[in-house]
């Protein structure tokens, strides 16, 4: 663990590094640059700027000498379904957009980081955390509790 890392919430003006990082983090697992919208930075700010007004969504941002180097974002889980189950017993929160520079990598930031989010979910009474893994995030999940869940996929193209 770098000695010198310091783990902050984001601020307002920071919602492009967020949008960056989640660019960033789509093509480092194979997405290819033309499967992703042109306005991704704008669709990334948008979305962020609902969330934050709706969904209690929270960003934070790892730095290095005053460098950022990483970042992740949570909120409530906005719901696929009518949620008629009372918050004591299913709010649920989500982590997404994990993501730490390459040079960075394999040295506890991205688990720095999602204590940070794991502990904000708390804060705001959720139930349970949810995210949906990379293959290179998977044995940092399972580190920190998390277990596998029952999405089914079926691919229809």
């Amino acid at each position: 663990m770098p000695e010198n890392l310091n783990i902050r919430t984001a601020n307002l003006s920071e919602n492009y590094i967020i949008a960056e990082h989640l660019y960033k983090m789509w093509q480092d697992i194979g997405v290819p640059i033309d499967s992703i919208e042109s306005n991704w930075l704008e669709i990334t700010k948008e979305y962020i700027d609902n969330a934050r007004k709706k969904l209690f969504y929270q960003a934070f941002i790892a730095e290095i000498n005053n460098t950022i180097v990483g970042s992740v974002s949570c909120q409530i889980l906005a719901g696929l379904y009518p949620n008629i189950l009372k918050p004591e017993y299913r709010k649920y929160g989500y982590i997404w957009g994990v993501y730490v520079e390459a040079n960075y990598r394999r040295q506890g930031i991205a688990k720095k980081l999602m204590e940070e989010a794991i502990a904000y979910l708390k804060s705001i009474n959720c139930t349970k955390a949810i995210l949906h893994a990379s293959p290179q995030g998977k044995p940092l999940y399972s580190d920190l509790g998390f277990d596998k869940n029952n999405e089914m996929r079926l691919d229809l193209s």
